[in-house]
């Protein structure tokens, strides 16, 4: 890859979180006072959780947060591809002592919507509600239009599409704990406010990919997803988030060779600006827990950014879930 795209795909995204967290330090909420705001937390009742990608970074820290919150009286779900990994997390939560709680591994390649949709049912059939439905599976690359067997971009199949599927799939739990006065809410962890003007004549970039065209997409599909779910379902809380620079070991396990050869110098020049998954954790929560009914945008720090760099229009959200529909329906 030239240096030039190597410089707008990878350095100059970090300029601007670093520009965007120095600039927003005056209004930030001091991380002590949510922690301890969030450690307040305990409902009338266990609650149920699923963390789709909570085998490492945000999800893994969002995960064993709630684990402390509530003592491990929270049925926490993990879902994705590393069960080794899930289960030392789950090694470490706090042993449940309420009656039917349970902390449990739940398999999914989620760049493969017939997985998901596989995992929803699975995950119905013993958890008839869902208080918290939270998403941060991730893939990193730089290389062209990846397909999978179904036809989809393997990082527009994580970043958007199993998104939308997972949390459609799963709205008779999270109804069923609305009904029971309970809390109900879905959560994704993107880009909120990173996104730029999508195609709506090439929804999913067949036509015309490009790494940076799926940059810029998935975080206006999440914008426009969440919407349009809490359009059809009011009742219930519908955010997406942009995490901000987290210190994880994504990089690491980069689908790029440059992106991992470069990851600790990547690491170095973000660590300043950059935040642990435990205390990304914390301001998600703190995002969360004060977002009411409804389509919710929050940043970095948990704060509500309402239509901060927000692209999309009605007629595009309408085409978006067309367009979903069709892509990730079962034969």
């Amino acid at each position: 890859m030239q240096s030039s795209n190597f410089i707008t795909l990878i350095l100059l995204p970090l300029l601007l979180v670093a520009a965007a967290i120095f600039l927003s330090k005056s209004s930030m909420s001091p991380l002590a006072s949510i922690r301890s705001s969030n450690a307040a937390f305990s409902p009338s009742y266990p609650p149920v959780a699923l963390f789709v990608g909570g085998t490492s970074g945000v999800g893994q820290g969002m995960a064993e947060a709630l684990g402390r919150y509530t003592k491990g009286n929270a049925t926490i779900i993990i879902a994705g591809r590393n069960r080794a990994a899930a289960d030392a997390i789950i090694a470490k939560l706090p042993k449940p002592t309420a009656p039917g709680v349970s902390h449990e591994f739940v398999q999914c390649d989620a760049t493969l919507m017939k997985n998901v949709r596989a995992a929803t049912k699975e995950i119905l059939t013993r958890h008839p509600k869902i208080n918290f439905l939270v998403m941060s599976p991730g893939y990193l690359s730089l290389s062209g239009r990846d397909e999978t067997e179904e036809g989809i971009d393997r990082k527009l199949a994580l970043n958007y599409y199993a998104r939308w599927t997972f949390a459609t799939g799963l709205l008779p739990a999270l109804k069923r704990a609305n009904e029971d006065g309970e809390d109900a809410k879905v959560f994704s962890v993107m880009a909120a406010g990173r996104g730029g003007e999508i195609d709506d004549e090439d929804l999913g970039l067949k036509k015309s990919y490009s790494v940076l065209k799926a940059t810029w997409a998935a975080p206006i599909y999440n914008d426009l997803m969440i919407e349009e779910l809490a359009e059809r379902n009011p009742e219930l809380t519908f955010i997406h988030a942009h995490p901000g620079a987290v210190r994880t070991n994504m990089l690491n396990y980069a689908q790029s060779t440059i992106l991992r050869a470069t990851s600790g110098i990547i690491s170095a020049l973000t660590y300043p600006i950059s935040v642990t998954p435990e205390d990304c954790a914390e301001y998600m929560w703190h995002g969360m827990f004060n977002s009411t009914k409804g389509a919710f945008r929050i940043g970095s720090r948990g704060e509500n950014i309402g239509k901060k760099r927000y692209f999309g229009t009605e007629t595009q959200r309408k085409k978006l879930w067309e367009h979903t529909w069709e892509i990730t329906k079962s034969e």
